[in-house]
Parts: structure tokens; C-alpha cells; sequence
């Protein structure tokens, strides 16, 4: 069952830019590293990816559910990782969790006990990387957007994600590539 289709999907940038078009298909359970041209463009794809931000044309479903007209629906199915590293804004890992268990509706303390045992699995990655992907995964997505994941941690990531689709862009065809051949591996 496809899970992700972005169809011709662009978006109009501050400036007039136009990022894309993108287009990718993502089946349930499924992996895929995605080369943008740019760095900006990885970042806005993966913000389309996950319904972060509405395409300008072309179209972006996540499961059956169109982004642009129902983004809470795409909001429940996909959790989203940034590339920049989580800034110290919470008091305390379990406050981040409780966090992100209020955006997505799952009762916290449930959040925090997977969320624990997710930064088991992501031991020896720094805290500022591993934090935002165990408070993505802890509400149990059924995608994971990853904004420029860094290779390294590729591993970790799809060992974390169980059966969870990923999706990640990259600045280029090098960085993608060794993301999913470091992925592939697991």
C-alpha cells in the first residue's frame, strides 16, 4: 500500500524561487533516500514529505489523505526530524517527550517509556540527534521524514524505526547514496 506520493509537488519560496517539482512514491515499511539539487530543496522536500509545508502545485498524499486539504490527518501518520540539532528549550528529556505526546494525542507516560527504551537503541549518538529522533518515533508514526539525516547514524535510525517507512532527503546525490547504503545494511 503506497503511504507517500508526492506528484509533481513544488513549492514557491520567499523570493519567488520555485523548490521542485518533486516526485517519489513510498510504499508501508519501506525506505527511501532522496537526492535534491540543494540543501534548501532537500529541506523544503522533506517539509512537503511530512505536510509542513503546502505545495504550491502538484500534490502531496500521505496514506489516502491529501496534505494541502487534510493536514491534520497527515499530521497523525507522519513525524518529522529536522537536520538541525534539538536546541535546549526543555527542561528535561521527559518534558520534551510530554511534549510531543500532546501534539500527537498518545498518553505521555506511554510516550516516555518507548521513548527510553528508543534512546537505548540510539546509544552513542549524541543527545541533540537522538533526542528528536526518539520524540518522533515515540508516538508511533507510520512515517518518518528525515530533513539531511547524516550517514553516520543511518543504522541507528532504521534499527529505531522498526517497520516504520522512512523517507529522507539529501544535498546530492553522494549524501543519499550513502545514506541508503549505510540503511541498507540493516
Amino acid at each position: 500500500m503506497t503511504l507517500l506520493e508526492l506528484r509533481e509537488a513544488a513549492c514557491t519560496l520567499p523570493g519567488g524561487r520555485i523548490a521542485g517539482p518533486f516526485s517519489a512514491t513510498l510504499a508501508e515499511g519501506d525506505r527511501l533516500a532522496v537526492a535534491a539539487e540543494s540543501v534548501e530543496d532537500a529541506q523544503v522536500l522533506a517539509m512537503l514529505a511530512c505536510g509542513m509545508l503546502t505545495a504550491s502545485s502538484g500534490t502531496v498524499y500521505v496514506g489516502a489523505f491529501d496534505a494541502r486539504i487534510q493536514p491534520v490527518q497527515v499530521k497523525r501518520i507522519a513525524a518529522f526530524v529536522p537536520h538541525e540539532p534539538l536546541q535546549a528549550g526543555f527542561a528535561s528529556f521527559a518534558r520534551y517527550i510530554e511534549y510531543r505526546a500532546d501534539l500527537w494525542g498518545v498518553p505521555r507516560a506511554q510516550a516516555i517509556v518507548r521513548a527510553r527504551s528508543l534512546l537505548e537503541q540510539l546509544a552513542g549518538m549524541h543527545e541533540a540527534f537522538s533526542f528528536p529522533i526518539a520524540g518522533a518515533l515515540c508516538v508511533g508514526p507510520r512515517l518518518l521524514v528525515l530533513d539531511r539525516p547524516l550517514p553516520a547514524h543511518a543504522n541507528a535510525i532504521v534499527a529505531a524505526a522498526g517497520a516504520c517507512a522512512i523517507f529522507s532527503t539529501h544535498a546530492g546525490e553522494n549524501e543519499a547514496t550513502a545514506f541508503f547504503t549505510e540503511a541498507a545494511a540493516v
